[in-house]
């Protein structure tokens, strides 16, 4: 019986990061294992005081709370040991779009918008950071000032001209006190004492300016080119 013929594997694409957002996961990561699962698992220790678990509001709650802690912790763990950081005040070819640029575009009837082009981590609509794998991202990636583009919106497809385009130096970001995760956090899952999930054995990384990230794959001003998908800092020939 002939052998059934295997897939070849689809590599990995490799997941770009500013780092000001590589600083933001790192600093998340540390909250949550310092400071915000210790506190709810004393929690969860006290409710468990209590007496029935099984009627205890407090406890169920607590315990659903940490389950979703250590499932963020697993997540940035995971994503920070696999991204590529990128810095954007690296870039060489300033007088194109690459990842890390900030590009100024006019549509068809003339209004501006700005945009930052950053990681699928980061994108932010609200404050015009996009990833550089969204639709109007893509279509940037490799312009040049005076170069119209068509980008697919939710509304259609838009016509956009790029009026210009900047690369911003690094901001060092405070320390992260309240990151937004803990909103999200706060409103979920968890375990008693030795029923969750052991938080990530190692330390917590914590991105500081003008080092090395941990365990991240080298800073690089132009990411390399994969496969068929345009990378985000390769320059056009």
């Amino acid at each position: 019986m002939a052998a059934r013929a295997t897939r070849p594997t689809k590599p990995s694409e490799t997941n770009y990061i500013t780092p000001v957002g590589f600083r933001r996961l790192a600093d998340e990561l540390t909250y949550l294992h310092t400071k915000k699962r210790p506190e709810v698992l004393g929690a969860l220790s006290d409710a468990a005081a209590e007496g029935d678990r099984s009627e205890n509001a407090e406890y169920i709650y607590r315990k659903r709370q940490l389950r979703d802690i250590d499932r963020r912790l697993r997540f940035l763990s995971k994503r920070i040991d696999d991204v590529q950081i990128v810095d954007p005040a690296k870039q060489p070819h300033r007088d194109r779009v690459f990842f890390g640029a900030t590009v100024t575009v006019e549509d068809e009837a003339g209004e501006a918008a700005t945009y930052r082009i950053v990681g699928v981590d980061e994108s932010d609509g609200a404050h015009g950071d996009i990833s550089w794998k969204s639709p109007v991202g893509r279509a940037l990636l490799g312009k040049t000032t005076g170069d119209t583009v068509t980008a697919r919106w939710h509304a259609g497809l838009r016509e956009l001209t790029v009026a210009q385009i900047s690369y911003l130096e690094s901001i060092a970001l405070p320390p992260v006190i309240e990151p937004a995760a803990r909103a999200q956090a706060e409103q979920s899952p968890s375990v008693g004492p030795g029923e969750s999930s052991p938080p990530p054995a190692r330390r917590a990384p914590v991105a500081k300016r003008g080092t090395t990230a941990p365990r991240a794959k080298p800073a690089a001003s132009a990411p390399a080119r994969e496969d068929r998908d345009r990378s985000p800092g390769k320059r056009r020939s």
